[in-house]
């Protein structure tokens, strides 16, 4: 989770006009909210980047309480976690951040973005602009760009839709479970954490509650190793964790070819 400073309010010094707190520690947000001198607070609900990292219970209850009690814009990056549903975690879970962002995946792969605010915040925003203003915002050379519309109209009608979900989050479920049963008769010390269509195998037993944690059991090699190792019974993860992304077109047999390919692949390693 990062924090952002306004530049006239860094301390004497210091250069930080932001910093980084752990996720899922709330202590440590209310420490860094303290001093009354972050303007915004921006974060994944769950983390991605390092490795499908969950919030725990309530953190986002304590996260939006400490941002407004200290008058400090909650921005939530769905990015990554649109893969919850319809809305994203957001939705989901019913969280009210000041501002939402989302970028690469509601174009499908071409470059693009969106974001929203509140009406408070995007008065707030207009009282401080000019009239007449164009500055890179909507209305700029290089907004509005006719494939990244296109692709955006088709992701959100075809891809991102509750119908669409209906059937790609049972079969994350499915791929989840199948994993596990590996996992289980195998006595391996490793665990799966799944986000609604998206999930994924971890190195370690009980799922970490940050990123450093995650980092901390990351395993390159093996990574690598089972990578290869789908890829040689015809099965073609994403290029980085090990991480699987139901699709409108995933089929159950799909998912079961990998669970298949996935015993294999660990049998072959622990025999």
């Amino acid at each position: 989770m990062t924090i952002a400073r306004p530049q006239d309010r860094v301390t004497a010094g210091s250069g930080q006009l932001s910093g980084v707190v752990p996720f899922n520690d709330v202590a440590a947000v209310e420490r860094a909210l303290a001093a009354g001198d972050v303007a915004a607070v921006l974060v994944e609900p769950a983390l991605t980047n390092v490795g499908i990292v969950l919030p725990e219970p309530r953190y986002h209850d304590a996260l939006r309480e400490l941002t407004r009690r200290t008058g400090t814009i909650l921005i939530i990056d769905e990015t990554h976690t649109i893969c919850a549903g319809p809305g994203g975690m957001t939705a989901r879970d019913g969280l009210e951040p000041d501002m939402l962002v989302i970028g690469k995946t509601i174009g499908g792969g071409i470059p693009a973005g969106t974001y929203g605010m509140t009406a408070e915040v995007a008065d707030r925003i207009r009282s401080t602009m000019p009239e007449r203003t164009d500055v890179g915002g909507v209305g700029g050379t290089l907004a509005g760009y006719a494939l990244s519309l296109a692709a955006i109209r088709a992701t959100l009608g075809e891809v991102l839709t509750a119908e669409a979900f209906e059937r790609m989050i049972p079969l994350a479920e499915r791929w989840e479970a199948g994993v596990n049963d590996v996992i289980a008769s195998r006595h391996l010390p490793w665990h799966v954490t799944r986000l609604g269509a998206r999930a994924e195998y971890h190195f370690v037993a009980t799922p970490p509650r940050d990123g450093a944690e995650q980092a901390a059991h990351s395993d390159a090699l093996l990574e690598k190793y089972l990578h290869l190792a789908a890829m040689n019974r015809r099965v073609l993860m994403t290029p980085f964790h090990n991480m699987a992304l139901m699709s409108p077109v995933t089929t159950a047999a799909d998912v079961d070819r990998h669970t298949e390919a996935f015993a294999e692949s660990v049998d072959a390693l622990v025999g």
